[in-house]
Protein backbone atom coordinates (compact mmCIF):
# COMPACT_ATOMS: atom_id res chain seq x y z
CA UNK A 1 0.00 0.00 0.00
CA UNK A 2 1.25 3.80 -0.81
CA UNK A 3 2.45 5.48 2.41
CA UNK A 4 0.57 8.28 2.73
CA UNK A 5 0.73 11.37 5.34
CA UNK A 6 -2.20 13.29 6.29
CA UNK A 7 0.13 15.66 7.92
CA UNK A 8 2.06 15.97 4.40
CA UNK A 9 -1.02 16.54 2.68
CA UNK A 10 -2.04 19.52 4.85
CA UNK A 11 0.84 21.29 4.83
CA UNK A 12 2.12 21.00 1.15
CA UNK A 13 0.68 24.07 -0.17
CA UNK A 14 1.55 26.60 2.89
CA UNK A 15 5.19 25.44 1.79
CA UNK A 16 4.87 25.31 -1.54
CA UNK A 17 3.64 29.39 -1.34
CA UNK A 18 6.83 30.11 0.48
CA UNK A 19 8.79 27.78 -1.71
CA UNK A 20 8.03 29.09 -5.11
CA UNK A 21 9.49 31.95 -4.32
CA UNK A 22 12.65 31.41 -2.18
CA UNK A 23 13.39 28.39 -5.25
CA UNK A 24 12.53 30.68 -8.10
CA UNK A 25 15.66 30.74 -9.69
CA UNK A 26 17.28 27.18 -7.85
CA UNK A 27 17.91 24.59 -10.60
CA UNK A 28 18.42 21.55 -8.07
CA UNK A 29 16.93 20.69 -4.35
CA UNK A 30 17.62 17.72 -1.93
CA UNK A 31 15.23 17.06 0.20
CA UNK A 32 16.55 15.40 3.28
CA UNK A 33 13.93 12.93 5.18
CA UNK A 34 11.41 12.64 2.73
CA UNK A 35 9.45 10.45 4.77
CA UNK A 36 6.36 9.08 2.30
CA UNK A 37 7.40 10.94 -0.55
CA UNK A 38 4.61 13.11 -0.81
CA UNK A 39 6.06 16.16 -0.63
CA UNK A 40 8.68 15.42 -2.92
CA UNK A 41 6.34 14.30 -5.12
CA UNK A 42 4.23 17.35 -4.83
CA UNK A 43 7.08 20.18 -5.58
CA UNK A 44 8.38 18.70 -7.94
CA UNK A 45 4.94 18.45 -10.05
CA UNK A 46 4.75 22.11 -8.25
CA UNK A 47 7.97 23.19 -9.31
CA UNK A 48 8.85 22.16 -12.88
CA UNK A 49 11.72 24.20 -13.24
CA UNK A 50 14.14 22.94 -10.73
CA UNK A 51 15.44 18.96 -10.19
CA UNK A 52 13.63 17.81 -6.73
CA UNK A 53 16.10 15.00 -5.78
CA UNK A 54 14.54 12.62 -2.54
CA UNK A 55 16.32 11.08 0.08
CA UNK A 56 16.08 9.01 3.36
CA UNK A 57 17.31 6.23 5.39
CA UNK A 58 17.48 3.08 3.64
CA UNK A 59 14.76 1.73 5.46
CA UNK A 60 12.41 4.13 4.30
CA UNK A 61 13.78 4.03 0.35
CA UNK A 62 11.37 1.39 -1.00
CA UNK A 63 8.01 3.72 0.31
CA UNK A 64 9.28 6.80 -1.45
CA UNK A 65 9.26 4.95 -4.38
CA UNK A 66 6.17 4.38 -4.51
CA UNK A 67 5.46 8.25 -5.02
CA UNK A 68 9.20 9.25 -7.06
CA UNK A 69 11.49 7.58 -8.82
CA UNK A 70 15.43 7.72 -7.39
CA UNK A 71 15.07 8.55 -4.06
CA UNK A 72 18.73 8.55 -2.72
CA UNK A 73 20.23 6.86 0.49
CA UNK A 74 21.00 9.69 2.61
CA UNK A 75 21.46 9.12 6.75
CA UNK A 76 22.65 12.11 9.03
CA UNK A 77 24.65 9.13 10.99
CA UNK A 78 26.68 8.18 7.50
CA UNK A 79 28.46 10.30 5.64
CA UNK A 80 26.77 12.52 3.31
CA UNK A 81 26.70 11.30 -0.18
CA UNK A 82 28.04 13.08 -3.45
CA UNK A 83 24.78 15.31 -4.77
CA UNK A 84 24.65 18.23 -6.72
CA UNK A 85 22.32 20.74 -5.28
CA UNK A 86 21.67 24.62 -5.03
CA UNK A 87 18.89 24.20 -2.29
CA UNK A 88 18.01 21.39 0.44
CA UNK A 89 14.69 21.35 1.93
CA UNK A 90 13.91 19.51 5.52
CA UNK A 91 10.56 18.76 6.59
CA UNK A 92 9.57 17.58 10.40
CA UNK A 93 12.58 15.90 10.35
CA UNK A 94 14.88 18.06 13.69
CA UNK A 95 12.31 16.94 16.19
CA UNK A 96 12.25 13.31 15.51
CA UNK A 97 16.15 13.06 15.14
CA UNK A 98 18.62 13.24 18.38
CA UNK A 99 20.45 16.66 18.55
CA UNK A 100 23.59 15.10 17.61
CA UNK A 101 21.99 13.85 14.42
CA UNK A 102 20.64 17.65 13.56
CA UNK A 103 23.97 19.09 14.36
CA UNK A 104 25.24 16.34 11.89
CA UNK A 105 22.84 17.81 9.48
CA UNK A 106 23.55 20.73 9.69
CA UNK A 107 27.51 19.64 9.49
CA UNK A 108 26.69 17.94 6.35
CA UNK A 109 24.68 20.43 4.66
CA UNK A 110 27.79 23.37 5.53
CA UNK A 111 30.34 20.80 3.59
CA UNK A 112 28.37 21.48 0.50
CA UNK A 113 29.31 24.19 -1.25
CA UNK A 114 27.34 24.73 -4.15
CA UNK A 115 24.29 24.67 -1.47
CA UNK A 116 22.98 28.33 -0.97
CA UNK A 117 19.89 27.76 0.57
CA UNK A 118 18.43 25.43 3.26
CA UNK A 119 14.73 25.59 4.31
CA UNK A 120 13.67 23.95 7.43
CA UNK A 121 9.86 23.01 8.17
CA UNK A 122 8.77 22.33 11.55
CA UNK A 123 7.58 22.89 14.66
CA UNK A 124 10.17 25.28 17.23
CA UNK A 125 10.13 26.67 20.48
CA UNK A 126 10.86 30.21 21.31
CA UNK A 127 12.78 31.33 24.09
CA UNK A 128 12.72 28.08 25.56
CA UNK A 129 8.70 28.09 25.55
CA UNK A 130 5.83 25.99 23.35
CA UNK A 131 4.39 28.11 20.98
CA UNK A 132 1.43 26.53 21.61
CA UNK A 133 -0.41 24.11 24.21
CA UNK A 134 -0.76 21.31 21.09
CA UNK A 135 2.99 21.82 21.09
CA UNK A 136 3.18 21.10 23.96
CA UNK A 137 1.61 18.12 24.37
CA UNK A 138 3.05 17.15 21.14
CA UNK A 139 6.90 17.59 22.36
CA UNK A 140 5.56 15.29 25.71
CA UNK A 141 4.37 12.42 23.51
CA UNK A 142 7.94 12.95 21.23
CA UNK A 143 10.18 12.65 24.74
CA UNK A 144 7.62 9.57 25.97
CA UNK A 145 8.63 7.51 23.09
CA UNK A 146 12.29 8.70 22.78
CA UNK A 147 14.24 10.84 25.27
CA UNK A 148 16.53 11.64 22.43
CA UNK A 149 13.95 13.58 20.39
CA UNK A 150 11.88 16.77 20.91
CA UNK A 151 10.73 20.14 19.89
CA UNK A 152 13.84 22.34 19.06
CA UNK A 153 14.98 25.83 20.40
CA UNK A 154 14.22 27.87 17.28
CA UNK A 155 17.29 30.07 19.03
CA UNK A 156 19.24 26.85 18.82
CA UNK A 157 18.91 26.03 15.37
CA UNK A 158 19.39 29.28 14.50
CA UNK A 159 22.78 29.19 16.13
CA UNK A 160 23.60 25.82 14.46
CA UNK A 161 23.08 27.20 11.20
CA UNK A 162 25.26 29.75 11.57
CA UNK A 163 27.62 27.18 12.54
CA UNK A 164 27.76 25.19 9.30
CA UNK A 165 27.99 29.39 7.09
CA UNK A 166 24.25 29.70 6.84
CA UNK A 167 22.13 32.97 8.38
CA UNK A 168 18.49 33.08 9.00
CA UNK A 169 16.84 35.21 6.14
CA UNK A 170 13.29 34.28 7.04
CA UNK A 171 11.54 33.16 9.59
CA UNK A 172 7.43 31.99 8.31
CA UNK A 173 4.36 31.27 10.51
CA UNK A 174 2.75 27.80 8.84
CA UNK A 175 -0.21 26.37 10.25
CA UNK A 176 -0.87 24.30 12.98
CA UNK A 177 1.84 26.11 15.01
CA UNK A 178 4.93 25.17 12.82
CA UNK A 179 7.68 27.11 11.04
CA UNK A 180 9.08 27.41 7.51
CA UNK A 181 12.64 28.88 8.31
CA UNK A 182 14.57 30.25 5.26
CA UNK A 183 18.71 30.39 5.55
CA UNK A 184 21.31 31.63 2.91
CA UNK A 185 24.98 30.70 2.95
CA UNK A 186 26.76 33.42 4.35
CA UNK A 187 30.37 31.73 3.93
CA UNK A 188 32.17 28.34 3.55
Amino acid sequence: MKPFSEASERNRAPILAVLKRIFSKTPRVLEIGSGTGQHAAYFAAELPHLAWQASDRAENLADIRQWVANPIELDVDKPFPEVDADAVFTANTCHIMSWPQVERMFQGIGAMPSVKTFCLYGPFNYGGKHTSDSNARFDAMLRERDQASGIRDAEAIVALAGQSGFGLSEDNAMPANNRLLVFFRERL
